[in-house]
């Protein structure tokens, strides 16, 4: 097969042959890219606006939310995003699909986590890559592309339960069970969601795992999406002391 960019001279190492003596142009021409499965790949944008500065974590934000208009989860409520073409950075995906389905570019985006469980769409092994955006001020959006609808609405997460593991457990879990609630009162909408998060303190890295209690109208995975990302901003807010 030809090479998937033209541009080899990067990817030769020390210009060796591997153990079957071939070069890189032969291994190339021999690799069969459909010789294991391919997963697709998806972006996610959680934008978050705030009325005027965001400068303390109890100032109250909005968040974008499209309203699918196809299958999968018809009808629920998710954050704008979409598959990243063939040939294309995810970033790049991410405020395409942003401007596609809410009108919304030029923003800038931090990439957050992965999230990759196995049955998380119903078409195929999709991995998606989560961003987090902030907005400052008024923003008018726009439904368009697949999505049925386009809002902003109010977010709150709230913990509801922790358990702190004793000093002397190796492994230090913490856990903590979230309620995350979504509202729009002109369009009537009330999502809700509960979610478990743990951290398994490891030396220096922390292990964080999040787990779906429960989710009402909120598509999918993204109420952890929503929760993780609403946490690294208000975390954001108090560590960097931003003024």
């Amino acid at each position: 097969m030809p090479a998937f960019t033209s541009d080899l001279d990067k990817f030769r190492g020390t210009g060796a042959v591997n153990a079957k003596g071939e070069t890189l142009e032969a291994f190339i021409d021999k690799y069969d890219p459909k010789r294991y499965d391919c997963p697709s790949n998806t972006v996610d944008m959680a934008v978050f606006r705030s009325e005027g500065p965001y400068r303390e974590p109890s100032q109250p934000l909005k968040l974008l939310m499209i309203r699918r208009g196809n299958h999968p989860s018809i009808g629920f409520w998710a954050l704008p995003g979409g598959f990243v073409n063939i040939k294309e950075n995810i970033a790049d995906a991410a405020r395409r699909e942003l401007e596609e389905e809410t009108g919304v570019k030029d923003l800038p985006m931090v990439q957050l986590r992965t999230w990759g469980d196995w049955d998380r769409d119903p078409r195929w092994r999709v991995i998606t890559t989560a961003f987090l955006a902030l907005v400052e001020g008024e923003l008018p959006v726009k439904a368009g592309d697949d999505a049925a609808d386009a809002v902003w609405m109010d977010v709150s997460l709230k913990e509801e339960e922790t358990d702190d593991a004793p000093a002397d457990d190796p492994c230090r879990i913490k856990t903590a069970t979230y309620t995350l609630s979504l509202s729009n009162a002109v369009h009537g909408v009330k999502l809700n969601a509960k979610i478990k998060r743990s951290v398994i303190k490891r030396s220096v890295l922390n292990d964080v795992q999040y787990k779906l209690l429960s989710s009402d109208g909120i598509a999918v995975d993204h109420a952890l999406i929503i929760t993780d990302a609403l946490l690294h901003l208000i975390r954001s807010v108090s560590t960097q002391g931003i003024s």
